[in-house]
């Protein structure tokens, strides 16, 4: 069986890429202040948006409607000319949309999605100082008060929380209930009276985190998602589309663009003046993320169409989730080695780029982030033994 003829529609995406692609954006956004990045990030989400490029995993009738075959297409055709990636739109159009469409009210989605579409910026306020992996372990409090929630609290590792508009926030409503069974799903207001919102500086300069505080921070009842006291598994729809949907076009770019940026870097003299590409174990190495890289592609796809067709395992998301951020962390790693001196003189990469920029050093020090939100690796491994694998679960009392 062969799949339908998309040759028509990726000549159509490669025409828009070489005519909308800002030419010199890795440039202009290498050392860019916070007012140019976010500038120049709405004004791509416009540019995806107007060719029907920005949501096309979202349903018809918001916006979206593209088969399975046609994003993979799409985000080839993207990472094969070096697209700008939609940093600030990610967690809005991936974790919040999936979210209102699996678990929100009808009022819920007719109001966010659009603004979703106009631009509105999203963070996620799940994670906090005592409470990372272990989320259900989370302290923040809502009580209510009439036709409002009030919410106390502290959310740490919330990237890019000084630009959102809105926030999913996760807090705790029954502090007598088994910790899992107390929380409720809220959508936040990020002007709302009360939030304080803190860059964390990082040692490379960049301020990609945030902690937010809360207080008595006032969310009306018709921002709770689902009922309450059942955050917790509305949240599954958060971090399954985390773990899961989101991969493929990061796979698709780490397949493309990343491995096209290791072999250019492996192509240049060192010191020496000897290539690391005509070192036969060097080139040994590039077969192999060759062959990691093309299984990752097509484990994503698989995910992905299953996904589609309502075929999807429990532990699926989490095997995809794992296996893209510990490859991403080992193919940078190894990019940093054979970049050799030079790699480590990089200290600043575009912030519109992947993960993988060919700032080697840099995206390696990244690398790292994304073996910990949606789940550091260790709960993936765990959920992948209980939930696919039908190992025995760890006792009751721990959870």
């Amino acid at each position: 069986m062969t799949g339908p003829d998309l040759t028509e529609f990726r000549a159509e995406v490669r025409d828009w890429c070489r005519t909308h692609i800002p030419a010199d954006w890795r440039r202009a956004q290498t050392g860019a202040t916070d007012a140019e990045f976010v500038r120049f990030q709405q004004d791509w989400f416009r540019r995806l948006r107007g060719a029907g490029y920005a949501v096309p995993h979202w349903p018809r009738e918001y916006g979206g409607g593209m088969s399975i075959p046609e994003q993979i297409v799409l985000y080839q055709e993207l990472a094969a000319h070096d697209a700008p990636r939609l940093v600030l739109s990610f967690v809005a159009i991936h974790h919040a949309a999936a979210t209102l469409l699996a678990a929100g009210t009808d009022e819920q989605r007719e109001r966010h999605l659009p603004a979703i579409l106009d631009g509105e910026i999203w963070v996620q306020g799940f994670s906090e100082p005592e409470a990372g992996s272990d989320l259900a372990a989370l302290r923040t409090t809502a009580r209510r008060d009439g036709d409002d929630y009030v919410v106390t609290g502290q959310k740490v590792w919330a990237s890019g929380a000084h630009y959102a508009d809105r926030c999913l926030l996760l807090a705790r409503t029954d502090p007598d209930a088994p910790k899992r069974k107390g929380i409720s799903y809220f959508l936040l207001d990020m002007r709302s009276p009360g939030i304080e919102v803190r860059p964390i500086r990082q040692a490379t300069g960049e301020s990609h985190f945030c902690e937010i505080f809360l207080d008595e921070v006032r969310i009306p009842a018709s921002q709770l998602v689902g009922a309450e006291n059942t955050g917790w598994q509305v949240a599954q729809q958060t971090l399954g589309a985390e773990r899961g949907l989101t991969m493929l076009e990061l796979a698709e770019r780490l397949g493309n663009a990343g491995f096209r940026w290791l072999v250019e870097t492996c192509r240049q003299p060192d010191l020496g003046g000897a290539r690391p590409i005509d070192d036969p174990v060097v080139a040994d190495r590039l077969a192999q993320w060759e062959i990691e890289l093309t299984g990752l592609r097509a484990l994503c796809r698989d995910l992905v169409e299953r996904h589609a067709a309502g075929a999807v395992g429990p532990a699926d998301a989490s095997v995809v989730k794992l296996y893209y951020s510990e490859l991403l962390q080992r193919l940078t790693d190894f990019g940093a080695e054979v970049g050799g001196l030079s790699a480590q003189t990089i200290l600043r990469k575009p912030m519109s780029g992947g993960w993988e920029s060919g700032a080697w050093v840099l995206d390696f020090i990244g690398s790292w982030e994304w073996t910990i939100p949606g789940g550091a690796s260790e709960i993936q491994r765990t959920i992948i033994a209980e939930r696919g694998l039908g190992l025995p679960r760890d006792p009751a009392a721990s959870r």
